[in-house]
């Protein structure tokens, strides 16, 4: 099924290595028995999650994001410490550092595949209930606002652009649908 639509790897040439990100360069066979180049970057895979207080409200973070030069407001995320490290942990870290809080209560959402064309990144994104104030903890280069707004706001934030991060826009949207059934 959908035979004619796969490319295969002939060669593979590392372009960069950094500590989070990896260049290849890999020639293919198109399905035409024509030749091609895609360029593409390893990542090592992230988890995020989206916190949501008894009284309906959820805690989202406020930080500066280098590559569009903007501040933006996500749900607390982070990547893959180690490969075969379990999604559900790194959530958990992430959610602790970020915000200092802990919850008694996970529910897996969904995989998000981010920039298919030309990153093989997948966030695994959870909702989080039953939560436990605690205290920040982030990385030394990491500087993050916590925001606690209604549910309904991050929506409107959504809708009209405030929010625009990928992974958030999809739990924002996620959640609010699961709710409001």
């Amino acid at each position: 099924m959908y035979e004619d639509l796969i490319e295969t790897k002939e060669s593979s040439e590392n372009i960069f290595d950094g500590n989070l990100l990896h260049v290849r360069k890999d020639k293919v066979k198109l399905p035409n028995e024509g030749t091609a180049y895609r360029e593409w970057i390893k990542h090592p895979g992230a988890a995020a999650v989206i916190p949501i207080t008894e009284d309906g409200q959820v805690i989202l973070v406020r930080q500066y994001r280098y590559p569009i030069d903007e501040v933006t407001l996500e749900i607390p995320a982070g990547k893959l410490d180690m490969p075969g490290e379990d999604p559900l942990e790194c959530a958990k870290r992430e959610l602790s550092e970020e915000t200092g809080y802990t919850a008694k209560e996970y529910k897996f959402f969904t995989k998000l595949a981010t920039c298919v064309g030309f990153c093989n990144e997948v966030i695994y994104i959870y909702a989080a209930k039953g939560l436990e104030p605690g205290k920040q903890h982030t990385d030394e280069d990491e500087f993050i606002n916590v925001v606690k707004l209604p549910l309904r706001e991050a929506v409107a934030m959504v809708e009209d652009g405030r929010i625009n991060d990928a992974k958030s826009v999809t739990a924002i949207l996620m959640l609010d649908r699961i709710l409001n059934k």
